[in-house]
């Protein structure tokens, strides 16, 4: 079975760091779909998700959210890891907010932060405005080796998972005997 790799990205950048974990997944011998998260019909057949989501005003794109409630059912039943991009230059590396509860929900195997790009000619009128009011800097500021080599840690844990089967034993609880999903509703 494939890996899906979603993602929600506006300027790309997301997106970037999605293909990014997607090739390193694929030299290790992984089959893999890539695929926004608008695109994602149903996630069910997949080994494992891993989800992405650009941040803005210090939360995940509405799209990224609404795939985790969505398929929160479906995601309790493989291993999920999740990463947010957004932070910028010298930009401290903090949680967006509403994470843990994303994490929590779909019991995500890690959730990493990852330094994002912004390039102001991309941007719209209004974004240029506010990136230009708070001095936003203009760069790429992505972490390649830090990306890569959590993307490691993801085949390491798969290759451990499928010699065991552990994690999938430890998923069998059905989502609804978890509680309350972040939302508040059962799954």
């Amino acid at each position: 079975m494939a890996i899906l790799v979603t993602y929600a990205s506006r300027h790309e950048s997301t997106r970037g760091i999605a293909e990014g974990v997607a090739e390193t997944l694929r030299r290790a011998g992984k089959e893999v779909r890539i695929l926004p998260v608008e695109e994602v019909t149903d996630p069910t057949g997949h080994e494992a998700v891993v989800i992405g989501s650009a941040v803005y005003y210090g939360r995940w794109m509405k799209p990224a959210t609404r795939f985790v409630q969505d398929h929160q059912s479906t995601l309790c039943q493989r291993p999920v890891w999740l990463f947010s991009s957004g932070p910028i230059d010298t930009q401290p590396k903090t949680d967006p907010t509403g994470i843990d509860e994303l994490r929590q929900a779909v019991r995500a195997v890690d959730h990493r932060t990852f330094y994002g790009a912004m390039h102001r000619a991309a941007l719209k009128l209004g974004e240029r405005l506010v990136t230009k009011a708070l001095k936003a800097p203009d760069g790429d500021y992505r972490d390649w080796a830090d990306i890569n080599a959590w993307a490691e840690t993801i085949v390491r844990h798969l290759d451990a998972d499928g010699a065991s089967g552990a994690d999938r034993a430890d998923r069998s609880q059905s989502p609804a005997d978890l509680g309350p999903s972040f939302d508040g509703r059962k799954p």
